[in-house]
């Protein structure tokens, strides 16, 4: 098949859903599909091989300044174009801040207006691109809110969306440019021939949402790479503990809707009992800037409870970091406020064959249920209630209890969990679902 895949950059930022994107075209091609990633807004950052054209399409900067200066919507291609150059981008970007939720919402909105909205020459370029230079018989966007030419791409290829996480970005915005979004993105749903998520109670979530029929919607679980994880354990079939600390393991974006706070004060509660004495905070992650006064104030949490040295924070890691970090952990949390519709750090903590201590919402419950049943029922993880403090160190406790309890340090995951977890499954599984069938045929 010949597919054209959108991904939005995140401004520099590790996002999961264009390192999901990034993995899945890899494997496309790699299975023999004339598989394209075009990035949108800005270029996209990966801990993997980027498999995206070295162009930005409805490019961040002139998205922005249309929306801004009314005058730069009508100067000709040759004159803005340059804005487009992933360098300029990335210079422009790299130090944003977070935009006004006024401007976001009236954004998200022309967005959605397509050919209609102060983006319309952009959206021209990416059209004319698609229709002369690739002419894709699939396009799958890599969310909804850059769907606002849905219908003009469906004149010459099925348009597939996936939904991971356009809700999250909605429930952002005021009341009304919500509303006025939600209204446009329902007016959408026609066009497309279908749409795709990592879940059931997410797809459940996105139908009511937006309106969308059952035939349209179809869950492919989420993949990650486990080629690491499965030369790593090859090798043996145990990590030995080799002192006697316990490290509690957090590998996310360090942001408050990730939970870190939540894990530092539960961190310092289990610290206060004597049978955790040996237990330390090991943390990594992309951070920022405009959380660089939230990090602090965790860190200052930690000085306060006398906790200085039991600590570490690994920065952001590349994929060979990541994957040590992973192996350096005896238990894995990392408890996010929201539901979060993903969750590919806990695919990769699991593949790496940590234990996990996750909240029970979003995408955790059905990826815990999935990891018991590949692991022919084994206790790997445990859940806790959402939001409730109690309810995690509660079950940070037994975790850790069963850690201690053991002579290793952990085993290495099965080949059968590897094998459901891995991209390659999951890709298989979305081809079936472009191709018309169902995504276990």
């Amino acid at each position: 098949m010949r597919i054209t895949y959108l991904t939005a950059g995140a401004a520099g930022m590790f996002c999961g859903s264009c390192m999901n994107d990034n993995a899945v075209a890899k494997e496309l091609i790699k299975a023999g599909h004339d598989c394209v990633l075009m990035p949108v807004y800005t270029p996209i950052r990966t801990d993997v091989e980027d498999m995206s054209v070295d162009r930005v399409f409805l490019g961040g900067v002139n998205v922005y300044l249309s929306q801004k200066l009314p005058l730069i919507r009508y100067l000709p291609r040759w004159v803005v174009g340059w804005l487009d150059h992933p360098w300029v981008i990335k210079a422009l970007t790299s130090k944003a801040g977070k935009t006004s939720p006024e401007l976001l919402g009236q954004l998200a909105i022309s967005m959605l207006d397509g050919l209609g909205g102060n983006q319309k020459q952009e959206f021209e370029e990416l059209l004319r691109f698609l229709q002369t230079s690739i002419r894709p018989e699939k396009v799958l966007l890599t969310n909804l809110l850059i769907g606002g030419v849905i219908p003009q791409m469906a004149s010459n290829a099925d348009v597939w969306v996936m939904l991971q996480g356009d809700d999250i970005f909605l429930d952002s915005l005021s009341v009304s440019h919500r509303a006025q979004a939600i209204e446009r993105m329902r007016r959408l749903i026609g066009s497309a021939k279908g749409f795709i998520c990592h879940s059931q109670a997410y797809g459940q979530s996105m139908q009511s949402l937006l309106g969308i029929p059952e035939s349209k919607m179809h869950v492919v679980p989420l993949g990650v790479a486990t080629e690491d994880f499965i030369d790593r354990a090859a090798s043996r079939t145990e990590i030995r503990r080799d002192d006697q600390v316990i490290r509690l393991g957090y590998l996310a974006r360090m942001a408050p809707e990730k939970g870190l706070h939540l894990l530092v004060d539960a961190f310092i509660e289990l610290r206060r009992d004597g049978r955790f004495s040996d237990v330390r905070l090991s943390m990594a992650g992309w951070m920022g800037p405009q959380h660089a006064t939230y990090w602090k104030e965790q860190q200052a949490k930690l000085h306060r409870a006398g906790l200085d040295g039991q600590w570490s924070y690994a920065g952001t890691v590349n994929r060979a970091e990541k994957v040590a970090f992973l192996e350096s952990l005896d238990l894995f949390c990392v408890p996010t406020t929201y539901a979060d519709p993903k969750g590919i750090f806990l695919l990769e903590a699991v593949a790496s064959g940590l234990p996990y201590v996750m909240p029970e919402h979003g995408a955790f419950p059905e990826l815990h249920r999935r990891i018991a049943k590949a692991a022919d029922g084994a206790s790997i993880g445990q859940l806790y209630p959402p939001l409730k403090f109690e309810g995690l160190v509660k079950t940070l406790e037994k975790a850790l209890e069963s850690v201690l309890a053991r002579s290793v340090k952990r085993e290495a995951a099965s080949p059968l969990v590897l094998a459901e977890l891995d991209i390659a499954m999951h890709t298989k599984r979305l081809v079936a679902v472009l191709q018309g069938k169902s995504s276990f045929d």
